[in-house]
């Protein structure tokens, strides 16, 4: 073969390569797709927190509020970075670098939207989206349509108020639709599966009263789908986030999942967070117990829905910071929960590395893992670095999957 020809396969590689990338998808697709969960309340300004909390008031408030609640309990953890505000987009832009080069594929953003409107998006418009290295990490929504509560703190036995309902009217869907489609969906940078852009529901029960019924929801979703493709894309891949018990106050757990996921005709199912389904039943719950007991949901999972299944592998929990540091601290309901202990960066990494060995034994894809969580601060399940452990968790996650080209 010649220069010329060399030179001129190489110029179509880089072309393809392009027009790949312009449609949302990785030009070298992984074995396994790695998605960290992003929790965006970690900088001041969002209007609806001034109006309830303060024009300076962020999550990292509760962060820095909190204290060891019983022996052993290690509270506060301290960023590494500092307490930083993820809306600025060069604050964004060294997360988006660490990701990258520690082996995530995507950011899963926990998207609110309400009747009245959207909350929390600023990490997404303002930071992600505006971060000169955007293109190096794919993004993708989970819309947490769950009922917002005034958690942060609770007092303990204080009665839950209720300040955004997570229910919507049928035009307000229609109008979420249109939204996502045309400012994310259409975005480079946007996730997608088998060239389908990926959109996740936190909470089924939910979507269901916002429609009266299943049918009516499925036809919503049918129509979901038709505008993605009136707007020039393949379709959608829908994704539902399904749990066997609640952990926030409000939550409802559907009857019949599996026939629930399918009548309304997703196309995948995940999880947030071991603990939906795992109980953790001592204070200091250990990390390799609750993973077992995950691992064992994971076998029955894989054959329960009738649609791909993507693991979940959780960094840890402990919602202490979100409950009123003067009370008494005991397994007394969310956020007074018990916690997991001894999630090390070892263990963390042994259980990164036997869920992509089965992954990786599936007879096909498409191969997603989901990671609690990039930022869950205030609920003990994190990846960013702490003064503690540095970026031994991030180094986890490249040690088993490699960091991104």
């Amino acid at each position: 073969m010649n220069r010329c020809n060399v030179a001129f396969l190489v110029i179509l590689a880089c072309w393809f390569g392009r027009g790949v990338a312009a449609r949302g998808e990785d030009p070298r697709p992984r074995p396994v797709t790695v998605a960290s969960y992003y929790f965006g309340n970690y900088h001041p300004g969002d209007p609806r927190n001034v109006r309830e909390k303060g024009e300076t008031w962020s999550e990292w408030d509760l962060v820095k509020a909190a204290r060891p609640r019983f022996p052993g309990h290690h509270q506060p953890n301290v960023p590494l970075w500092g307490y930083e505000d993820e809306s600025d987009p060069k604050v964004m832009a060294r997360k988006i670098d660490a990701a990258a080069d520690h082996g995530i594929d995507a950011f899963l953003f926990d998207w609110y939207h309400y009747d009245d409107g959207p909350f929390l998006d600023r990490p997404i418009d303002r930071g992600f989206l505006k971060a000169p290295n955007v293109g190096r990490l794919k993004f993708a929504l989970m819309w947490a349509n769950h009922d917002w509560l005034d958690i942060f703190p609770y007092r303990l036995n204080s009665p839950q108020r209720l300040v955004y309902p997570g229910k919507v009217t049928p035009a307000t869907f229609d109008r979420i639709a249109d939204h996502v489609i045309r400012d994310y969906f259409l975005h480079p940078s946007y996730w997608r599966i088998e060239g389908k852009p990926y959109f996740s529901f936190y909470e089924l029960t939910k979507l269901l009263e916002s429609f009266g019924s299943v049918e009516a929801t499925r036809s919503a979703l049918d129509r979901f789908r038709a505008k993605a493709v009136a707007a020039g894309l393949p379709g959608l891949h829908l994704n539902a986030v399904v749990w066997g018990q609640p952990i926030l106050p409000a939550e409802k757990t559907p009857a019949d999942p599996a026939k629930l996921v399918r009548d309304l005709g997703f196309d995948s199912v995940t999880s947030y967070v071991w603990i939906h389904h795992v109980p953790l039943n001592e204070q200091q719950t250990d990390y390799n117990k609750v993973r077992d007991g995950y691992l064992s949901y994971w076998d029955r999972a894989r054959s329960t829905f009738g649609v791909p299944y993507f693991p979940n592998v959780s960094m840890g929990w402990d919602s202490s910071p979100r409950a009123r540091q003067e009370d008494p601290f005991g397994n007394t309901g969310y956020p007074f929960t018990n916690t997991i202990a001894g999630n090390t960066p070892g263990r963390f990494r042994e259980a990164l590395a036997e869920t992509k060995r089965r992954l990786l034994a599936q007879e096909k894809g498409p191969r997603v893992v989901t990671i609690n969580c990039w930022n869950e601060w205030t609920e003990g399940s994190y990846l960013e670095p702490d003064t503690v452990h540095g970026m031994a968790y991030l180094d986890a996650v490249r040690d088993v999957f490699g960091s991104r080209p």
